[in-house]
């Protein structure tokens, strides 16, 4: 891996359906500490699997991934790569921080974390991890009785936990309000400032150009290109959706 890389791969390649029409194929990409990159694309471009391969929960069908640490590792315990998903995943009955507690089940023993017989260090990154996006309050709050964008906040405190250096986002905000994205979106360039390498996938190129710091388009599966927020216009957007989408 590259000096100043925290996560790239190289020729990534995963195909779906009739003769592996579908997924992604011969990705070619690299994510720099402190970046925040929008991860753009048409629905069924490849997002979402490309994501998930990254994070390690699929496996390609030929490439490789290099993770923080050297090498692709795949066990349970690897948390150097947390991904929040396009929703929560929260167990609504418990509260706010035990949600959170579960980012931190990678670091544990498999009995501690089923008896959720947790070290006190656990339980401070936890409420630190809450207190980063602005929750600490709600610790002890059901997570069923919190708005969309709470429990999305959470979601990332939860990733927050693991302790990871690579935070993978797949379309955080696409069922929350302006309000509510704004946080969410917030809160992910805010940890990318803290040195995160963030890459988030949007429908939305006007959020990407105001929040990233590049943006990475796919076209059925395959890399389309790489810009500067700046440089990404109504051509860039035609290619990417078949249709001019002007940034705000």
């Amino acid at each position: 891996m590259s000096a100043g890389n925290v996560l790239s791969a190289h020729g990534l390649t995963r195909g779906f359906g009739v003769e592996h029409a579908r997924g992604v194929f011969d990705i070619d990409l690299a994510l720099h500490a402190g970046e925040f990159v929008a991860l753009l694309g048409a629905s069924g471009a490849g997002k979402t699997t490309l994501l998930r391969l990254l994070a390690g929960l699929d496996a390609p069908d030929r490439g490789r991934i290099e993770r923080p640490g050297g090498g692709v590792r795949r066990h349970r315990g690897d948390t150097s790569v947390a991904l929040i998903f396009q929703r929560p995943r929260l167990v609504g009955r418990l509260s706010a921080i035990d949600n959170v507690l579960g980012g931190r089940l990678g670091h544990v023993s498999r009995l501690r974390g089923l008896t959720r017989r947790l070290h006190a260090r656990d339980w401070r990154i936890a409420f630190a991890a809450l207190d980063r996006v602005g929750l600490l309050d709600r610790a002890g709050e059901r997570t069923d009785r919190m708005s969309g964008g709470e429990q999305q906040r959470i979601a990332i405190a939860r990733a927050l936990a693991q302790q990871p250096r690579v935070l993978l986002a797949d379309e955080p905000v696409s069922s929350l309000d302006p309000a509510n994205a704004a946080l969410v979106l917030d809160t992910l360039r805010a940890l990318a400032g803290d040195g995160l390498a963030v890459l988030c996938s949007l429908h939305q190129p006007q959020l990407a150009q105001q929040y990233a710091d590049r943006m990475i388009g796919l076209i059925d599966g395959r890399i389309a290109g790489a810009h500067a927020s700046d440089a990404v216009d109504d051509s860039v957007l035609e290619r990417l959706y078949g249709r001019a989408l002007t940034p705000a």
